[in-house]
């Protein structure tokens, strides 16, 4: 038996225990699985995950658990016809084995429908929750109607050793603002892979901040298309220690003319654990006028600690203005000499350079509260690390 015929069958016995949905619905599952059947789990030979090995995740065993989002403050107004005119159209099943297991196992979807001109003031919130021992598939559709403005705050967390496979689409329309975050903060046994695939409208503004706390193993896909005029912003920050692996891959498609795309990472890596960034941004024939910036910094606290850091540009059009760069580097000895003259100790030196570094991603959350606790967590995991 083959290594992608065992790990079918192991799926294969929970995909054919689900509850019953809406036959269009079903359809979708079944498709997706027998996509997932024929490709199995990605591995180092393929490129796009050369440097993430997720055997882990496919020799284990997790019983499935439905996904329940626990949602707050979003507006009452969705329709079942929307969801399926729209949801599984973005994210590919073809292209990505993980959307195929996640689509899979569609059930409990939660959508948010933001209707044309609204304007929703407070951020809505939602909240995955991983079981011990069990596999989730966490699917958020969120459509958001021209001239509309809102705020979506995704969050996960968890106890113990589990599964977390999430796919979120956003289909935003003309002129809409759309400010997402995503804040994980899984178990540190557990682990986790996403994907964010958002199509955005003509002269949209778009805002993505992906923040990577926990997990043992993630793998973060930050996906956006622009559409003419848009202005789109993919920032992302990843703290990990231990033994910890992030994975975070974004693809930035400017398919029309006269798009901006601002890029931020930052990551922070210490003990023996190890990172990814990989930026790709895509400039099509007609895409002129384009501007797009990238940047990932990386602060490596440790001999042992490892980063992959590479940055894409593929252009087609001629009439562009794109950069990108990438720095790896330790804590400046300069400034660590400076605190150090000034009476601070080496370690809450090394704390207080660490937290700034961080503090940069941090301030451009226009969630106050969101912020806060960021902010405080952050104080908490480098100081406790400077005791």
């Amino acid at each position: 038996m083959t290594a992608v015929a065992e790990q079918t069958g192991v799926w294969l016995a929970e995909f054919t225990r689900q509850g019953a949905v809406e036959p269009w619905m079903q359809s979708l599952r079944e498709t997706a699985f027998q996509r997932f059947a024929e490709a199995g789990f990605p591995t180092t030979h393929d490129e796009e995950w050369r440097f993430t090995n997720v055997a882990p995740i496919a020799r284990a065993s997790f019983a499935n658990a439905p996904a329940v989002g626990k949602v707050t403050d979003a507006p009452a107004y969705a329709q079942v016809d929307a969801m399926e005119t729209h949801l599984g159209k973005l994210a590919s099943c073809r292209e990505n084995a993980f959307v195929a297991l996640n689509t899979a196992f569609l059930q409990n979807v939660v959508m948010i429908q933001v209707p044309r001109g609204a304007m929703v003031e407070k951020p809505i919130r939602i909240e995955y929750t991983g079981i011990n021992a069990a596999h989730s598939a966490p699917r958020t559709l969120i459509v958001v109607g021209a001239d509309a403005h809102c705020t979506i705050v995704e969050s996960y967390t968890g106890t113990g050793r589990y599964f977390t496979n999430a796919v979120t689409e956003i289909v935003a329309g003309d002129r809409a603002v759309v400010d997402h975050y995503k804040i994980q903060r899984e178990d540190p046994a557990a682990f986790h892979v996403s994907t964010l695939q958002a199509q955005l409208g003509r002269s949209t503004n778009f805002t993505s901040h992906s923040i990577s706390l926990g997990g043992a193993l993630v793998r973060n896909d930050v996906n956006v298309v622009l559409a003419e005029g848009t202005e789109a912003t993919v920032n992302g920050l990843y703290i990990v220690n231990g033994t910890q692996h992030v994975d975070n891959h974004t693809s930035i498609d400017h398919a029309k003319p006269h798009g901006a795309s601002h890029e931020l990472y930052k990551g922070i890596l210490d003990d023996k654990s190890s990172a990814v960034f990989n930026g790709r941004i895509i400039v099509r024939k007609d895409a002129q006028k384009t501007d797009s910036k990238q940047t990932n910094k990386n602060l490596v606290l440790s001999d042992d600690a490892v980063i992959d850091t590479k940055p894409e540009l593929q252009i087609l059009a001629d009439d562009v203005r794109c950069t990108h760069g990438a720095t790896i580097g330790q804590l400046d000895a300069e400034s660590m000499f400076y605190l150090q003259s000034r009476g601070i100790g080496k370690e809450q030196a090394r704390s207080l350079l660490t937290y700034a570094f961080a503090q940069d991603v941090i301030d451009r959350i226009q969630v106050p509260d969101l912020r806060q606790q960021l902010e405080r967590f952050l104080f908490e995991k480098f100081h406790e690390h400077a005791q």
